[in-house]
């Protein structure tokens, strides 16, 4: 078995679970998530923290009421909120498990997880399970996704905005498909750049290449990129912006000599980033790496007391 076998099927499919997501997000399983006008915060730790800042950046500019984002570890025990959101692939992980103990009794929460056989169930006061989209490989790349097509797809439906999902699906099928931009495996060096819901998706992008090929990477807001990162930019490295990009700022990248990446044709952000899950497994596969068992990483972070 080849070192990226997992990850390898488990992106190729991300079409089909996201919807499968999509008709979760419409269906009584649903009732679960926050409601409009809810204060809530989302929380998550690694990947899920960033779909998790994805997601709350959209609920709020819906409408839909105030919405923060946090790593499990981080959660501000003070702020008072109607509901909280935990999103955990494994359902084991130790700060989403010492959260959800905590505020179990106080605050409503709702998990949402991949395996329902795990402690999160008995914690949570509401569990959404994702069982069609977990994975083999420690890499996490479907179940995020398809997690925050469930988000995006109940945004959409409470607050009656547009969400093209048969075109969201043709974008991801793209996106699996066509070939990675020439050359793009002789950089050593990415960055990438997000705004609004897409620093979210920037962010794991960048864990998404460290995670799986060991590459150096860093994720800004697109703005913040002026502000000394693009010193860093020069032949042999990538700027790659999720979403629509800050006036005049691809021409600067260009005039580095790095190499430009954006979204193009209208593209689905989220749609992009199966290109970034591509392009690490394939760098990492170019280096001989253990794609789906990544040096140091677990499926789950268990913490031991000492």
């Amino acid at each position: 078995m080849s070192g990226s076998a997992y990850v390898d099927a488990e992106i190729i499919s991300q079409p089909d679970t996201w919807r499968r997501a999509a008709a979760i997000a419409t269906g009584p399983t649903a009732e679960a998530l926050p409601g409009k006008g809810d204060r809530v915060a989302v929380v998550g730790c690694g990947t899920s923290l960033y779909m998790a800042q994805a997601y709350a950046v959209l609920r709020e500019e819906a409408g839909l009421g105030e919405t923060d984002a946090f790593a499990a570890s981080e959660f501000p025990f003070g702020r008072a909120y109607d509901r909280v959101v935990a999103l955990s692939r494994s359902g084991t992980t130790t700060e989403v498990l010492e959260l959800l103990q905590r505020l179990k009794g106080v605050t409503p929460t709702v998990a949402v997880i991949a395996d329902p056989k795990t402690p999160v169930p008995a914690l949570a006061d509401a569990t959404i399970v994702l069982d069609f989209a977990d994975e083999k490989s420690v890499v996490q790349t479907r179940f995020a996704t398809t997690a925050l097509t469930l988000f995006r797809a109940h945004v959409a439906a409470q607050s009656g905005t547009a969400f093209d999902l048969e075109k969201i699906v043709a974008d991801a099928e793209r996106c699996v498909t066509e070939p990675l931009p020439d050359g793009i495996l002789d950089n050593t060096q990415f960055a990438f750049l997000g705004r609004g819901w897409t620093v979210g998706l920037a962010n794991e992008a960048g864990l998404k290449m460290t995670e799986a090929s060991l590459t150096w990477t860093q994720s800004y807001p697109a703005m913040e990129y002026r502000h000394g990162p693009i010193s860093i930019a020069s032949p042999g490295t990538v700027t790659w912006m999720f979403g629509e990009a800050p006036q005049g700022l691809a021409e600067q990248v260009q005039a580095t000599g790095g190499q430009w990446l954006a979204v193009a044709d209208g593209r689905d952000p989220l749609a992009e980033l199966i290109r970034v899950q591509r392009l690490a497994v394939a760098l990492g596969g170019r280096k001989g790496l253990q794609v789906d068992n990544p040096r140091n990483l677990t499926r789950s972070v268990i913490l031991s007391e000492v």
